[in-house]
């Protein structure tokens, strides 16, 4: 079944060269195919990947490119196959669209650890060898194992950060069940990442830390987010008094932190959970062996966490706190999101700025 969407143009924003300047771009879509969903889109969140892709930071962009992967919109067409969704559904799409759908990781519905390689949102390479496009675009096809149904009570603007954002800490906290009520978690960084790990935290029942660097984040931490302690983690003597507290850390920073004081906050058996990406992790193995702690990366969550993280949301009217924004407006969204400078998710209004 194919739709006349695959064949106009989609229109989108993209960056032509490293400088990660964004400008209008048309360029065509596939047709839609028996297990695709093609969806208008409505919204995207800005994500700091949409920094780094941009401006060719690990050194394989390919130009031109529209960046964009917390993606939501309606389904406008269906392929004949598609069981799940039908036309003016609730949808989204998160940080990959494609996976091989064979490996262990895929069947256990884990396709972002896809033994081949999950297929990137944008700038990927999808199986018909194109490269894919992102939400900062009209419309998007997808196979409909990749999609996500938003349940209809929530709104589209809030389920967007929850794509990236949401599942990033979503997916460690349930994988190291930290989701025992009275538990302690630490949260550090108060960004995109950080201020849904404190929902989560504070929905979950645990007692939350938030560690910053900077002091201008301590009243919406306490008052607005409602974590139970703010330390400027500078402040030794503040640290010192943490020590041993904490069951979990979950650290959404992307600058250099002092491992070793961090391990320090943790009870025995506790786990530091890392899902940003410091230039390194640097720490002495007594910090971990002397007190069984363990250090854990992750990135965002297969399809079933996914699914069950909006459903989770919509349930307990847990919303990312979020600045939207028209796609005219992008580049400086890029701009302030680099200088930290958005509380807490910029979303791109596509449905009523692209055009």
């Amino acid at each position: 079944m194919t739709s006349d969407a695959g064949n106009e143009n989609c229109l989108g924003w993209a960056a032509r060269d490293p400088s990660g300047f964004l400008s209008p771009y048309k360029f065509n879509r596939r047709d839609v195919g028996a297990d695709d969903v093609s969806i208008t889109i409505t919204h995207c969140g800005v994500c700091y990947a949409d920094v780094a892709w941009t401006r060719n930071v690990q050194g394989h962009s390919k130009y031109p490119l529209v960046p964009g992967h917390e993606i939501v919109g309606v389904v406008q067409t269906v392929g004949s196959n598609v069981q799940r969704f039908k036309n003016g559904d609730h949808i989204g799409v998160g940080t990959y669209v494609n996976s091989c759908r064979e490996c262990e990781y895929c069947d256990e519905g884990l396709e972002v650890q896809c033994s081949k390689g999950a297929v990137l949102t944008f700038d990927g390479i999808d199986t018909d060898g194109t490269i894919t496009k992102g939400g900062y675009s009209s419309y998007i096809v997808v196979h409909e194992r990749y999609c996500y149904k938003i349940p209809e009570n929530y709104p589209l603007a809030s389920a967007a950060p929850l794509l990236c954002a949401g599942i990033t800490v979503w997916t460690p906290m349930i994988g190291h069940k930290m989701n025992q009520a009275g538990k302690s978690l630490g949260v550090i960084g108060l960004g995109g990442l950080g201020h849904m790990a404190v929902k989560f935290g504070k929905s979950f029942g645990l007692k939350v830390t938030v560690f910053s660097t900077s002091l201008s984040k301590k009243d919406e931490a306490l008052n607005l987010l409602k974590a139970d302690k703010f330390i400027i983690s500078s402040n030794n003597e503040e640290m010192k008094e943490m020590e041993k507290s904490l069951d979990f850390i979950i650290n959404t920073a992307s600058g250099n932190i002092p491992f070793d004081q961090y391990l320090s906050l943790l009870k025995s058996g506790g786990v530091l959970s890392l899902v940003g990406f410091p230039s390194e992790v640097k720490f002495h193995p007594a910090s971990l062996n002397l007190g069984m702690k363990s250090i854990s990366g992750s990135i965002t969550g297969g399809t079933k966490q996914t699914q069950e993280m909006l459903d989770y949301c919509a349930k307990h009217e847990i919303y990312p706190n979020i600045e939207i924004v028209p796609i005219q407006y992008a580049n400086e969204a890029l701009e302030r999101l680099i200088k930290k400078d958005v509380k807490y998710r910029f979303v791109i209004d596509i449905a009523n700025s692209l055009k």
